[in-house]
């Protein structure tokens, strides 16, 4: 299967060429023909399956064979609304990139930072608009933005956006949208409250619901250490000082944990920046142009601020804190292992954290495998069940690291080809 078995218009198809893209991921297979057939589709997906390209490539062909060449001034016809200004300003980067051959254009509206040069951009017109909702609102509010003629609608994230407090805003601005309209709602969980707020949301709908457990199996190597809470310091600079030309993108639980990690970092002089909620724009955004190309080669961050975080061939996850929600686990070493990509994921547990760890294996379906040879073992290892260290991975993990297990001894290079990245990864 090919985006062109799939009906994409010859300008989308030259765009994704250029990207690279040829063959689409499961979630494109299925949600590009529901989309093109007009249908609203409810989506269920982790982080790094393609979703932005699975609503985004069908979204710029339906603009483009719908344009009204007799329209002069360009009116907001698609509306993605996503929880945070690192995601939205991702899928703002995607849209362009797929409607390069077109004249659809787009924007991205977020706060945290003068709305001058967003209300310039406003008022020449845009197709395509990708907002967060605090500014969305505003904005509506003050009369730069209308959404009487959104006929896309995309809610990204949705349970990101239930995490954070927007479910009112969320309402207000479904009760702006037009009644005749494709929905399009996505999110990587599905509790209770998201399947209420889709029913408002979506119409006639079809769902496609892409497993996150396959993504874990068979993409990411992962690793659990055992090791107390005073250690854990300790155990990342051992790890990090093994392979200091990786990029590795550390998790913590809180704002403030993830500012102490980037002090104690300092002090073994190991070079890191944190992105958080308390960062300015500027500053989160430097950090992670800085981790993308390549000057900061440690970048810590907390689970909300990680969203819309996308970096080429990003090798090595740790989960310096283990979330306490578990399908927080799957998505943030889905940041690693993006694509057909191969990566490790690794996982510190200390003994308040044992419940977190069995939510999570449950949630996989597996166990984690523990390392055993470090220097900071946790003495109360013996109160949950181990499984074997593994004494020999497969031939991509020793082809990749050099040793038989992740971080445990001697490193080597990595195989970093990227002949085999033929799906579009931004998500």
């Amino acid at each position: 299967m090919t985006f062109k078995d799939l009906g994409i218009i010859e300008p989308i198809l030259k765009a994704l060429a250029a990207e690279g893209y040829t063959k689409p991921t499961p979630i494109q297979e299925q949600s590009i023909p529901i989309l093109l057939n007009g249908k609203d589709l409810l989506g269920c997906a982790q982080t790094g399956t393609g979703k932005t390209a699975a609503f985004s490539i069908p979204i710029i062909q339906q603009l483009v064979t719908d344009r009204d060449a007799s329209q002069h001034q360009r009116k907001i016809r698609t509306l993605v609304v996503t929880p945070t200004r690192e995601l939205a300003i991702q899928i703002g980067e995607n849209f362009t990139s797929y409607a390069r051959f077109t004249d659809i254009r787009s924007t991205v509206i977020f706060g945290g930072i003068k709305q001058g040069r967003q209300t310039d951009a406003l008022k020449k017109g845009v197709d395509v608009l990708i907002a967060t909702p605090g500014r969305l609102l505003d904005l509506m509010n003050q009369g730069f933005i209308s959404l009487r003629d959104i006929k896309y609608a995309v809610l990204d994230e949705a349970d990101q956006m239930l995490d954070m407090g927007f479910i009112h805003d969320i309402k207000k601005i479904i009760a702006k949208l037009p009644y005749n309209r494709q929905s399009l709602f996505f999110s990587a969980t599905m509790p209770k409250a998201i399947v209420e707020l889709s029913r408002k949301l979506l119409g006639d709908f079809e769902q496609v619901t892409i497993k996150p457990q396959q993504a874990t199996a068979e993409k990411v190597e992962q690793a659990l250490y055992f090791v107390s809470k005073k250690n854990k310091p300790n155990l990342l600079v051992h790890l990090l000082e093994k392979d200091p030309n990786d990029s590795a993108l550390v998790f913590s639980r809180t704002k403030h944990g993830a500012n102490k990690i980037v002090k104690q970092l300092a002090k073994a002089d190991i070079k890191a920046d944190a992105i958080h909620g308390n960062k300015s724009q500027n500053a989160r955004q430097k950090a992670l142009g800085d981790f993308k190309n390549g000057d900061l080669k440690v970048l810590v961050a907390t689970d909300i601020a990680a969203r819309g975080i996308d970096v080429e061939e990003l090798s090595l996850v740790i989960n310096y804190d283990l979330p306490n929600v578990p399908e927080t686990y799957v998505h943030r070493i889905g940041r690693t292992g993006r694509a057909s990509a191969s990566g490790i994921a690794l996982s510190f547990c200390d003994a308040e954290e044992r419940p977190y760890l069995k939510d999570i294996q449950k949630l996989i379906n597996q166990q984690v495998p523990v390392i055993t040879d470090h220097p900071f073992i946790d003495d109360g290892i013996e109160d949950v069940p181990l499984q074997p260290e593994k004494k020999h991975h497969n031939n991509r993990q020793r082809q990749r690291t050099g040793h038989s297990n992740p971080r445990g001894g001697r490193s080597g290079n990595r195989s970093r080809s990227s002949s085999s990245s033929n799906r579009p990864k931004r998500d």
